[in-house]
């Protein structure tokens, strides 16, 4: 823990404006901020409604945030095991090298171990965000060999949701 240990709180839905400021300055700093399109009213409800797809850690105020996680539960097949995926990790400028990332990530392995008896943690980092990389390198993390993070979104993502499959 840093020597300037935050107070972590998690998020409730008085928080989605809050939440959605930290992230697009987040998708800012990263180059996705054309691309962003997270609204307090979509993050309320997908994080806190009845059923919620993601919890959120912040700390600060909520007026002016200065940290968040965002994160979700995660299972391996491999490990046989639940774990935490965090979606989303950013820290205000003014509040970086002072142990705050760090602090945050032990703050959700603490939650997530308690809640869902995680086992261990897993993340994407953009490869373009060499800082990032080596934080994480830092605490451990190591990347999945032969692993590549892969999406499908808009038309063909809508394409195979119509799909003739089995429906669940």
């Amino acid at each position: 823990m840093s020597q300037n240990a935050a107070q972590f709180w998690l998020a409730d839905q008085q928080d989605a404006g809050a939440v959605a400021a930290c992230l697009s300055q987040l998708a800012g700093e990263l180059g996705d901020g054309a691309v962003f399109a997270s609204t307090p009213e979509a993050l309320a409800a997908g994080g806190f409604g009845s059923r919620p797809l993601f919890h959120c850690l912040l700390s600060g105020s909520r007026t002016e945030p200065e940290s968040l996680a965002l994160f979700f539960p995660h299972f391996s097949t491999t490990r046989g095991c639940a774990g935490v995926y965090v979606q989303d990790l950013w820290v205000a400028r003014t509040r970086r090298s002072r142990g705050l990332g760090q602090d945050l990530l032990a703050a959700v392995a603490d939650y997530s171990a308690r809640q869902w008896q995680a086992r261990y943690l897993a993340l994407s980092v953009h490869t373009s965000n060499p800082k990032a990389l080596a934080f994480y390198r830092r605490l451990g993390f190591e990347a999945g060999e032969g692993m590549q993070a892969l999406a499908l979104t808009g038309p063909a993502f809508q394409s195979l949701s119509n799909s003739k499959g089995t429906r669940a």
